[in-house]
């Protein structure tokens, strides 16, 4: 068995493709592919780099000698310090759903995303991730996209936290959702320094049917000294649609804005 082979059976062997294989090395997948078709061979760095990851020997894979495997060195683990750049990346063996229980992946120079239940990285993808740039249910990064709970300077999601924040629940600088509270704050129900709505506005300056604040404009408004059982009603009323937990915040913020 050739060079060229052996590379091709150990990359089907751990799953990857010549993409996947390149972004490794941080190398061209045309690198690969001359590798793999023969009509070149990687540098020295690189070949020790594939023995390390592919967990063989130089000898075994450059002429085929069969060597004994370090049992001391996990194959999912790579620490590369061939290159100017700092690069690790860890995927455990366990797998959730199909996707590795943790998936690290820092330092890449091109766009090597990390995939896993727990995804860390530059550009994370997980249930759990965090990242420059993170997508999944829970995240955490500087711009965030997560199902249930996102936290970042730019933030998108059912609960979400940041400079601006997009969601269900908004906090934030400015914040855009069902309920919005921020510096700007836009929503059904919105809290702020400017709070514009289209059912109740509380803020400094409020535009909504339901106002409340200093400066106020609606069909319906309170002002500094208001009756405070009479605002409480009004927002239940005007709030009916939502949880009571939901009316109890708002109500708290009109009386103590």
């Amino acid at each position: 068995m050739e060079f060229q082979q052996r590379l091709y059976e150990l990359r089907k062997q751990s799953g990857l493709s010549q993409e996947g294989l390149a972004d490794l090395l941080g190398v061209s997948r045309q690198a690969v592919q001359k590798w793999e078709a023969g009509t070149s061979r990687p540098d020295l760095d690189n070949l020790a780099a594939l023995a390390r990851y592919f967990n063989v020997s130089l000898d075994y894979l450059v002429t085929g000698q069969v060597a004994s495997p370090s049992p001391s060195q996990p194959s999912t683990t790579i620490v590369n310090n061939y290159y100017t750049t700092f690069r690790y990346e860890y995927k455990s063996k366990r797998t959730l759903f199909g996707l590795p229980l943790i998936h690290i992946r820092l330092g890449d120079r091109g766009v090597g995303v990390a995939r896993g239940v727990i995804a860390i990285g530059n550009y994370a993808v997980g249930i759990f991730s965090l990242g420059g740039f993170s997508l999944g249910v829970f995240s955490v990064g500087g711009l965030s996209l997560g199902l249930l709970f996102s936290l970042a300077g730019l933030a998108v999601g059912g609960l979400a936290i940041g400079g601006c924040a997009i969601g269900l629940l908004a906090f934030g600088g400015c914040a855009v959702g069902l309920f919005a509270m921020g510096g700007g704050a836009f929503g059904v129900y919105a809290a702020g320094g400017g709070a514009v709505a289209s059912e109740i506005a509380i803020g400094g300056s409020a535009h909504a049917p339901l106002a409340i604040g200093r400066e106020v404009q609606g069909i319906l408004t309170f002002g500094p000294g208001s009756d405070p059982e009479a605002m409480a009603a009004a927002i239940r009323s005007a709030a009916s649609g939502v949880p009571r937990f939901l009316q109890n915040l708002l109500i708290f913020l009109a009386q103590n804005w």
